[in-house]
């Protein structure tokens, strides 16, 4: 059973992953698809690369930090369900910028379309650093001067990553990368198991007691725990997708319960191998003379370039709105494509901190998109804001605690940005 669910209608999607939120600025062509396979969509579309950095956080903000994870967890189901509930409000909303406009006009189409391309793109810049920090870990290379430039091993991998990719936003037809790229929950369930044989089995072990709180550190967590749920722009397509719409509730109930699990338990799992020394990605910390370590770094190698176009076809996409009539053509479509790449490249080469941009996108744009936007659009459209009842006071105090979580995250995330240049 195939589901019609993408940049382009008349390509066939079988499964959504965590970067393909852009998908949300598209509705379904059919409404086909089975409780199951929702099930796999969503967690598909939930369980991404934050897998990588949650034993990061959880270092950064200690063992009590881990209540902060359900929390969050909690919140993103809850805005999650707001989400369904304004769908079935209108039944002509068909995406999140949909949902946008109906709250809030044109502007709120621009503010939640704003947000989710923003997300995309820093996202893309984060899977070129991180294959150039792991290729790097790998296989590590010396300073190369090209053109009276100096270039570090680490630039030169981002480079290279960066001309592999280059084909694949050319595309036309995403339809085989997106096969390929339907991998999200075999993937991180691999990582996790690779990571886990890694201490069982290859002498790792569980060697750290770790800290009780780092009270410094609980916006960083807060921020990287908030990127771990930002997949809300993509349930709109789901809630659509969807042969019996009523069972979407039970969806995001087995979705979240099953990916916090697999985050907390990726999070205890590194905390306990490597303590306070944990690296923004555990798969830097790994040695790489195990085949389990080698595996886990593979699986984290591979992904990330055949998503990348599915990315950057949306983004090109809208910037190809915004042009006259006459320049929207193949030629066009390729030279924004390129021009994209290349601008990610150069922001991966002049911030090359994947553990901070993780928490800038998730104090910033995560906390907007799966938390603010969905309480706010939530209380415009149903009216309850009028009303003063016990859900519109939980709905306004989650709005408040969403508003200081960005608001300091960001800043913090800035500030270790602005340092480490």
């Amino acid at each position: 059973m195939s589901k019609k669910n993408s940049y382009n209608p008349s390509l066939s999607v079988p499964f959504l992953n965590d970067e393909e939120k852009a998908i949300a600025s598209y509705s379904s062509a059919k409404n086909t698809v089975s409780f199951f396979r929702t099930c796999l969509n969503g967690l598909n579309t939930i369980a991404g690369v934050g897998i990588l950095s949650v034993p990061y956080a959880l270092a950064t903000g200690g063992w009590l930090s881990l209540a902060l994870l359900f929390s969050i967890a909690a919140a993103a189901f809850y805005t999650g369900l707001l989400i369904k509930r304004c769908m079935d409000k209108d039944s002509n909303i068909r995406s999140y910028p949909d949902i946008g406009e109906l709250a809030f006009g044109k502007t709120g189409r621009l503010i939640v379309s704003v947000s989710m391309y923003t997300e995309l793109y820093l996202v893309s810049i984060g899977f070129l650093i991180l294959e150039g920090d792991n290729l790097s870990n790998m296989f590590p290379i010396g300073e190369v001067q090209i053109a009276g430039l100096t270039i570090g091993g680490k630039q030169i991998f981002v480079i290279m990553v960066a001309l592999i990719i280059l084909p694949t936003v050319w595309l036309d037809n995403l339809s085989l990368l997106s096969y390929v790229s339907a991998s999200g929950v075999f993937a991180s369930l691999l990582i996790i198991l690779s990571i886990t044989w890694t201490a069982t089995f290859d002498g790792v072990g569980f060697h750290h007691k770790g800290t009780l709180v780092h009270w410094n550190g609980l916006p960083t967590a807060v921020s990287l725990y908030a990127f771990c749920y930002c997949a809300h722009p993509v349930f709109p397509t789901l809630y659509n997708s969807m042969e019996n719409k009523h069972q979407f509730s039970n969806v995001l109930i087995v979705c979240f319960v099953l990916t916090t699990v697999g985050y907390a338990s990726m999070a205890i799992v590194g905390y306990l191998m490597f303590g306070d020394g944990a690296e923004s990605q555990i798969t830097l910390n790994l040695p790489l003379d195990k085949v389990s370590s080698k595996l886990a770094i593979y699986t984290t190698l591979v992904n990330p370039i055949s998503k990348f176009a599915l990315m950057a076809t949306p983004i090109t996409n809208a910037l190809k709105d915004l042009l006259p009539k006459t320049y929207k053509n193949r030629v066009t479509s390729i030279l924004l494509s390129t021009v994209l790449v290349m601008s990610t490249t150069v922001v991966a080469l002049a911030v090359p901190f994947f553990g901070s941009l993780m928490s800038l996108i998730g104090a910033f744009l995560s906390v907007t998109a799966s938390i603010l936007l969905p309480c706010l659009c939530y209380l415009k459209i149903s009216g309850t804001y009028k009303k003063f009842g016990c859900e519109t006071v939980a709905i306004v105090m989650i709005i408040m605690i969403a508003i200081v979580m960005a608001i300091s995250g960001t800043y913090i995330s800035l500030m270790e940005i602005a340092h480490n240049l």
